[in-house]
């Protein structure tokens, strides 16, 4: 109850803080203000774009039935569970990782060094962006946690860091974990679609790597820094970090199977706190990707990620009841997840078994010409983005449209598929869908975060465009 009545006041704390600033920051405090009071809490949004997307599918989708918009609604909402579970693991083993001591000793170490919120920003972009660009779900782990640590020292605003986090994250699908560039450069992968079409499969030198991806990957996040910089609120608008709440859940969250250590430890402590099961699990996930990797060489996929992100907690956690207790934390972070990747499947099922998503991607590819289709490819991803967003299943819609058009107009099919993946990274900044995971560990209301991304869409928008139609 005291946990309430403390988020109650941070929160009622932070829905002032715009309408003062809005006299005086201008466009951004007036985004700040608008999303703070106009967008409603992200699975309430994620409900208003599944009645959208039903209606326009009703109306001009090719199969906009109702029998088939209910069927393909139902297999999509129930057909992403497994996915919805292996980004819940991504997240609560990344959490696992980062509560480990010597991991905070680390984030503190780095916090240390931000003692100004100009400092804060050159300190997040950079750290951020390099581990979302070698896996999106370390990245979202670090910013969350580190926008948290360096809260605690400075005096920034803290919807202003998360945010700023985030828009450093959002490079991700233009990294080394990238589900298009990946599923393109792996032999036999459900998802290479160019390999399908023309039995070729595209390396990441010619994707993630390529002066077209690279150049302005590295440029988004070297301007939002600056850009950052100089949209921190005044003084007197700051809405700092109040960690009160979250020493009061600490201290108020023993483990309900916590034992005395009063006398002697009892079996079930010894075996809890005995390291004989940690070193179990290790030997056997261990075991197992030496095994692969040795047969079919080195790879990531989502599940071997999630596998390294267990093995890696474990070992610095140490004992399987201090992991157990960490994963219980997680947990809490993760709930309102549970709701919104059933209710976004939905949406994706809509959208494909209805035909609606191949209808956006062919009116753009039907105007376009060789040296304009990536940029068309770029834009229709745009749109399915906001409604799709997720890489993989996006992927899996606009993929079978778009490549068969870059094939017959002889344009460049890495730069193609990569203006689907760029756009992914665009239009998260205004989807709330994986900002919901990253301001759940931050501790930190959605809105205001919204509010500052949306500076980093319209930036990164046209950054990206540029690259995709004059960068070699």
């Amino acid at each position: 109850m005291k946990r309430d009545s403390h988020q109650t006041t941070r929160e009622d704390n932070r829905s002032h803080a715009p309408a003062r600033a809005s006299n005086g920051r201008g466009v951004v405090a007036a985004l700040v203000y608008v999303f703070e009071r106009v967008m409603p809490d992200p699975f309430v949004l994620s409900i208003c774009l599944t009645a959208f997307v039903a209606v326009l599918a009703l109306a001009i989708a090719p199969q906009g039935h109702i029998p088939t918009l209910l069927s393909a609604w139902y297999e999509g909402t129930f057909g992403i569970l497994g996915f919805a579970l292996q980004m819940i693991l991504i997240l609560a083993t990344g959490y696992a990782i980062a509560e480990a001591p010597i991991v905070q000793r680390g984030l503190r170490a780095l916090a240390a060094g931000a003692q100004t919120p100009a400092r804060a920003a050159l300190l997040v972009f950079p750290v951020v962006a390099v581990a979302a660009w070698l896996n999106w779900g370390l990245g979202l782990i670090v910013g969350a946690l580190l926008s948290r640590e360096i809260a605690r020292r400075v005096k920034v605003d803290f919807a202003w860091l998360v945010a700023g986090s985030y828009s450093a994250w959002s490079i991700c699908n233009s990294g080394l974990s990238s589900s298009i560039a990946l599923s393109q450069a792996s032999h036999g992968n459900a998802l290479n679609l160019v390999e399908k079409a023309t039995g070729q499969v595209v390396p990441l030198s010619q994707t993630v790597f390529a002066p077209f991806v690279f150049i302005p990957t590295v440029l988004v996040v070297v301007v939002m820094t600056f850009i950052f910089i100089r949209m921190h609120p005044k003084a007197e608008d700051v809405v700092a970090f109040n960690d009160a709440a979250e020493s009061e859940d600490a201290a108020s969250n023993d483990d309900p199977h916590a034992r005395a250590n009063s006398g002697t430890p009892s079996f079930a402590t010894r075996l809890e706190q005995s390291m004989l099961g940690t070193l179990l699990l290790i030997v056997l996930g261990v075991g197992y990707l030496a095994m692969e990797w040795r047969a079919k060489g080195f790879d990531l996929d989502i599940n071997t990620t999630i596998l390294i992100f267990l093995l890696i907690g474990l070992a610095l956690q140490r004992t399987p009841i201090a992991y157990a207790n960490a994963i219980r934390r997680a947990a809490r972070q993760t709930g309102s997840m549970l709701l919104q990747y059933p209710v976004y499947g939905g949406i994706m099922g809509i959208m494909k078994g209805t035909g609606l998503a191949s209808m956006i991607a062919k009116a753009f590819v039907t105007i376009a010409t060789a040296a304009s289709l990536p940029v068309w490819s770029y834009l229709s991803s745009l749109i399915i983005t906001l409604l799709v967003p997720s890489a993989g299943g996006h992927w899996a819609v606009q993929g079978p449209f778009v490549l068969p058009a870059a094939l017959s107009l002889h344009a460049s099919v890495p730069r193609t598929a990569m203006g689907v993946a760029m756009a992914e990274n665009v239009s998260n900044m205004l989807q709330p869908f994986w900002a919901v995971p990253i301001v759940a560990i931050a501790g930190i209301r959605i809105q205001r975060v919204m509010g500052y991304t949306a500076v980093t869409f319209a930036v990164s928008l046209v950054i990206y465009a540029i690259a995709l139609w004059l960068v070699p």
